[in-house]
């Protein structure tokens, strides 16, 4: 019998020595720089004439700057432009910077949504694109948004996407609508990557195209702040509903060529699910942590809550489901490495659907332990909650990604019969 460690379909959990690197390296940018900035970040964002400008806080500006000088800058992206790292590699430091959701991936300009927009760009942009929007994104000098969902209509189906763009001259002319435009409150946010329809009577998924419209485009109004479960959320630039009336710009702002926004939305989002669900499983974490400390801290009926058979059934039961979800996200990671995107399709949409409902009942149980304060500012849990929330809709419902993932079941099976 062959030695398991000789054998190529060993399974390895080991970090290789760069990840190690790195993984040291974010620890100890987290426990001396970011924790500590947490407080700091919301007094001086409190502070702000502009709320909605979250990235100008000067401590903000301090953590970028040391996070550049370790190293630890745009390592989403592989390639010249990122990191270099695989998807495998930035997994356990995408979780790490999960843990302080707020301040960490912007620290490192890992934040959504300029990820998936410097992506875009970076795959498909034009020389000219990425000189005059993708190079300042990387050195996070402004900040951008994408512009897909609409109020209209059932936009879990991108094909329904109803804003025109018609091609007129040398411009292309937008006019329609859009709402939940992650970042586009905030003034920094100066391009916005749009999808729409330039051939309606195109193939179903060869009708919609990708254009960048400049903040202050003529006709672009940006109409209100979305509330998400009744706060407006400011400290990630918000969420905005958009109108375009006549909306004119360069035909050269195109992006691909017409006919091609479906396909660019696919790649962009399949990174972007994944890297949710990094950052989730890290807010997770944390919550396990403030779940321990509250418990071992508190006292109820003359013992600590910690010797509640309750919390400790919460403890466990969450433990489990953290490392379930973490072995199913580096699968996909992975996957992604080895066999592309669309190899890892199955996973990527499993870890869509388990990750945010997991780390929901999670983040309830934190909440649970904290009593009232736990619903209140003077914990994350709120705010983590909330914003775990929104990703059960944020790039796919639940119940579409679901519906895909038992399609392909049934296929699998079918096949096998025959």
């Amino acid at each position: 019998m062959p030695r398991t460690e000789n054998r190529r379909d060993a399974v390895d959990f080991a970090f290789d020595e760069k990840t190690v690197e790195y993984r040291d390296s974010l620890l100890e940018f987290m426990d001396e720089f970011v924790y500590p900035a947490e407080s700091v970040f919301a007094e001086q964002h409190a502070a702000l004439a502009d709320p909605w400008a979250w990235d100008s806080v000067p401590v903000l500006a301090e953590l970028r700057a040391e996070a550049r000088r370790r190293g630890l800058w745009n390592l989403f992206l592989p390639g010249e432009d990122g990191g270099g790292l695989t998807n495998l590699q930035y997994a356990p430091l995408a979780e790490i910077s999960g843990r302080s959701l707020e301040i960490a991936p912007a620290a490192m300009n890992c934040s959504a949504p300029d990820t998936g927009n410097m992506e875009v760009l970076s795959l498909f942009g034009t020389e000219e694109q990425k000189k005059r929007w993708l190079q300042p994104l990387l050195d996070a000098e402004i900040r951008s948004a994408f512009a897909m969902t609409e109020p209209d209509v059932a936009s879990s189906d991108a094909t329904n996407i109803e804003l025109s763009i018609v091609r007129d001259g040398s411009d292309y002319v937008l006019n329609g609508r859009k709402w939940w435009i992650t970042g586009a409150m905030n003034p920094n946010a100066e391009i916005f990557i749009v999808m729409g329809k330039t051939d309606p009577e195109a193939e179903r998924h060869r009708q919609q195209s990708m254009i960048l419209v400049p903040r202050d485009a003529p006709g672009l109004e940006i109409v209100r702040g979305m509330q998400v479960l009744g706060y407006l959320d400011e400290s990630h630039g918000g969420h905005a509903e958009l109108r375009f009336t006549d909306v004119r710009v360069p035909a050269e702002n195109l992006i691909a060529d017409e006919g091609y926004g479906f396909a660019i939305a696919q790649a962009r989002l399949g990174p972007g699910r994944i890297h949710h669900c990094m950052r989730a499983i890290g807010a997770a974490e944390r919550a396990v942590e403030l779940i321990c400390e509250r418990a071992q801290s508190r006292v109820a009926f003359g013992k600590p809550l910690a010797d509640q058979g309750v919390i400790r059934d919460w403890i466990a039961e969450s433990r489990v489901r953290i490392e379930q979800l973490r072995l199913l996200v580096f699968k996909a990671a992975w996957l992604m490495d080895t066999v592309g995107n669309k190899g890892a399709h199955t996973e990527i949409q499993a870890i869509k659907i388990a990750t945010p409902s997991t780390v929901e009942w999670i983040l309830d149980k934190a909440i649970q332990t904290h009593g009232a304060a736990g619903l209140s500012q003077d914990t994350p849990l709120a705010a983590l909650f909330a914003g775990n929330r929104t990703l059960r809709f944020a790039d796919g419902p639940d119940e579409v990604h679901k519906n895909a993932l038992a399609r392909a079941e049934l296929r699998r099976w079918a096949d096998r019969k025959r």
